[in-house]
């Protein structure tokens, strides 16, 4: 039987509790896809940045050019075209004839007959088909209702959301796109594991987009954290300016542990926003929190006698 994606009021998860001595540290795992009619009751979360000094948003990647307005605007026309095959190439004719005939039908399905897609890199068209995938199976793609509900929580509270991201510098971005434009991307991986995905685990996402819907920590623990990302950002770091930029994993965990246990360290209270698959799990930050000395409580696991865990 298909799996009913629910909708209406819920609460979402509880929080992480990440402490040391009188210092709290309060993660909400965040997660992608969620179900689209879905209206996330965010109390408890109101209540804990409204007592806290700090709140981190989630870990990620931010790129960063020399230019000015005027230069953003002059690199607009050098951007057109970026997601298209080198050389005019169709996708029939840059990704295996197997790996096309999976392709065809579900873009049929997701997507019509329209071909612009048909015009782009593998790693682009298949986020497209992903996408799509994901709306018509009543879910929406990324955290953004999430993180927008953060954002005006904190506006509220009077505390401008802090930002971690590993930087990168572009020192000449117009070539940088020049040479973007020319390269192939080693994108095959992303493509067909995003494939994979929408033909066998659009099932295990509306199960797991539920869960967090629900508050349900046993189906969120059990459920795999699998996606086609990795392989996806791999593509994009082996060309251009982020050939250089080393491990993006590592690095950007180790800016999330710099900046979590800094601010729990000078602040009595802080919210942080985490993918829950980087909360849940032996590999996860949070564990490498806790072999750091800090303690790390779940949500269902707080001692409903302490005043503290409410």
């Amino acid at each position: 039987m298909d799996t009913i994606v629910v909708a209406g009021a819920q609460p979402g998860p509880g929080l992480w509790k990440v402490s040391k001595g009188d210092h709290v540290l309060w993660v909400l795992g965040t997660l992608s896809p969620l179900p689209e009619k879905m209206q996330w009751r965010a109390d408890e979360v109101a209540e804990r940045i409204a007592q806290s000094q700090v709140v981190l948003r989630a870990p990620g990647i931010a790129l960063k050019a020399d230019v000015g307005f005027f230069g953003q605007l002059a690199l607009l026309p050098s951007l057109v075209g970026v997601r298209n095959n080198p050389d005019d190439r169709k996708l029939d004719e840059v990704v295996p004839a197997e790996l096309y005939a999976r392709w065809k039908p579900l873009k049929e399905r997701y997507l019509g007959r329209g071909g612009k897609v048909e015009k782009w890199r593998p790693m682009f068209a298949a986020e497209e088909l992903y996408k799509a995938a994901i709306r018509k199976n009543g879910m929406t793609v990324g955290a953004g209702a999430i993180n927008d509900k953060i954002e005006e929580i904190a506006k509220r509270a009077k505390i401008k959301p802090t930002p971690v991201a590993v930087v990168i510098g572009i020192d000449k971005p117009r070539d940088a796109i020049k040479e973007f434009k020319k390269s192939s991307l080693d994108d095959l991986d992303c493509f067909a594991k995003t494939l994979d995905r929408i033909e066998t685990d659009l099932g295990t996402m509306k199960q797991r987009a539920n869960a967090w819907a629900t508050g349900d920590l046993d189906a969120l623990r059990a459920l795999p954290y699998t996606d086609q990302y990795t392989a996806c950002v791999q593509a994009i770091q082996r060309t251009g300016a982020l050939r250089e930029a080393g491990d993006l994993d590592k690095r950007i965990e180790q800016a999330w542990l710099d900046a979590a246990t800094k601010m729990l360290d000078a602040n009595a209270s802080s919210v942080a926003l985490l993918p829950m698959g980087r909360v849940i799990g032996k590999d996860s930050y949070l564990a490498k929190m806790q072999a750091l000395g800090y303690a790390v409580t779940a949500p269902d696991e707080m001692d409903t006698a302490s005043p503290d865990s409410h």
